[in-house]
């Protein structure tokens, strides 16, 4: 489980910073099934998007705030900001296969508001 955490990070870390294909590469099996409706099904759509997002947005950064695994899942809470200062809440779910390799993707994706009717942060 520790191993396919590290690896959800890495992966998403290397993919998110600008090499996506390098990312597939060393962290994704045979099939890799996405559930995000902006992004392609296949390694391919995953390559094309973040290869886009990086060349609209290379000075975007993003903050590991949780990782959560459990069975063949694991979860990553991130905080993401966007040129513009333009920040997100990003909840990814991985799906390992038997060999330790990525072949599921699902996110939510939130806006932070300007204003919040409580006062706690959303991490």
């Amino acid at each position: 489980m520790e191993e396919n955490k590290q690896n959800a990070i890495a992966f998403y870390k290397m993919a998110y910073e600008g090499n996506p294909r390098k990312a597939v590469e060393l962290y994704i099996g045979d099939t890799y099934i996405q559930h995000n409706p902006d992004v392609a099904n296949g390694t391919e759509g995953f390559i094309t998007y973040f290869e886009r997002m990086q060349a609209e947005y290379p000075n975007k950064s993003i903050e590991f705030v949780r990782c959560i695994g459990e069975g063949d899942l694991v979860a990553l809470h991130t905080h993401q900001v966007w040129p513009g200062n333009e920040e997100y809440v990003t909840m990814d779910f991985f799906r390992f296969d038997a060999n330790g390799k990525i072949c599921e993707h699902w996110d939510a994706i939130q806006q932070i508001p300007d204003t919040s009717k409580n006062p706690n942060t959303m991490y």
